[in-house]
């Protein structure tokens, strides 16, 4: 019989595993068509312990969002500690995205397909805080080269534009057409935007 100290090591743990769980269920058939019974049976819990952590699905569906949150967070805590030129820090920025996304990937399929994707019954969600976050970060950086004298003065705004829009479409272009997939192909966008077009 495990002690209460061993109980309580195992919590993240389980925790953890049914989140996971859940975000792959949801990112392969959708909210809607995913029962709380086949989560707890993947993730080999039982129903008390789902609602224990999470009280329903709907919670569930909460946590796994504010768990997006983190981590997408977290990646941005990272990019502004970089050091390194403006250019050098879109670059790591889009490296960090490539890489949460391989790392993560039904959870950037779940959120992705519940923004784009048809209605799947989903809780009521504000799903733009992922790109303001990740937007504002980018009018940081380029706020603080600007400040530093690496960059010239343009609309903050449309720097982000350019830049996001940039990787944006180039990961968009792995998933539909991955023959033409190549992840280095982002650096040399961003490095032939920072250069421009100029003769």
């Amino acid at each position: 019989m495990k002690t209460e100290n061993e109980i309580n090591a195992l919590e993240p743990i389980t925790r953890q595993r049914i989140l996971e769980t859940a975000t792959e269920l949801f990112a392969e058939k959708g909210y809607a068509s995913t029962y709380v019974r086949e989560i707890v049976e993947k993730a080999g819990v039982s129903k008390p312990v789902l609602y224990y952590y999470f009280r329903n699905k709907e919670g569930l569906f909460y946590a796994i969002l504010e768990w997006a949150t983190t981590v997408q967070q977290n990646v941005l805590n990272e990019i502004f500690e970089a050091t390194g030129s403006v250019l050098d820090r879109f670059i790591y920025l889009y490296r960090r995205i490539y890489e949460g996304i391989q790392e993560y990937q039904s959870l950037y399929h779940m959120i992705i397909g519940l923004i784009y994707g048809p209605p799947q019954g989903a809780p009521d969600y504000d799903f733009s805080k992922f790109q303001v976050m990740i937007f504002e970060a980018v009018k940081q950086i380029y706020a603080e080269g600007l400040t530093a004298g690496e960059v010239v003065e343009a609309d903050a705004d449309e720097v982000a534009f350019l830049v996001l829009s940039l990787i944006d479409y180039c990961l968009n272009v792995e998933k539909i057409r991955p023959e033409l997939a190549d992840p280095q192909r982002p650096e040399r966008l961003l490095r032939l935007a920072f250069q421009g077009l100029s003769a």
